[in-house]
């Protein structure tokens, strides 16, 4: 089991003004992990995405509701989990029904379609679980270059 102190969690209104708030944690964890500058934008654009898609998409508009946003080391990187309460949907049939974007051409690309997308380019893994809310399970290894070793 991994010791608290490890892990940092935070408990937000699912509204976009608090989103900030989750990138500017992060990057002050991240820095001192020792991430580059280019690791920690790619985390922090992935991490916004995670929350924007539980702002726009977990709650009733104007139903409140909460993101939780758990930070964890690990052993060679960061896990990021971002976690709805809202209704949940069939992840792996969304997936399946998306398909590759390879062949597509901008105009057949719908917008609000890319979230996943981009959290996988810029992300080392991500998972998505469905069932009771959403939680996105985003994680990143640190790349240690030959001066920092």
């Amino acid at each position: 089991m991994k010791p608290e102190s490890h892990v940092v969690s935070l408990t937000v209104p699912a509204e976009a003004e608090f989103i900030d708030l989750v990138r500017l944690t992060l990057y002050g964890i991240s820095s001192k992990l020792g991430f580059s500058y280019e690791e920690i934008e790619d985390m922090k654009v992935a991490v916004a995405e995670a929350c924007n898609n539980a702002v726009v998409h977990a709650y009733e508009p104007g139903s409140p509701g909460v993101m939780e946003v758990r930070i964890e080391r690990i052993e060679d990187g960061l896990r990021i989990v971002v976690k709805d309460q809202g209704p949940s949907f069939d992840y792996a049939e969304k997936a399946r029904r998306a398909g590759s974007l390879h062949d597509k051409s901008l105009n057949d690309i719908n917008v609000g379609g890319l979230g996943i997308y981009l959290m996988q380019a810029l992300m080392d893994d991500v998972e998505v679980k469905t069932g009771t809310g959403t939680e996105v399970i985003l994680t990143k290894r640190v790349c240690r270059s030959e001066e920092m070793v």
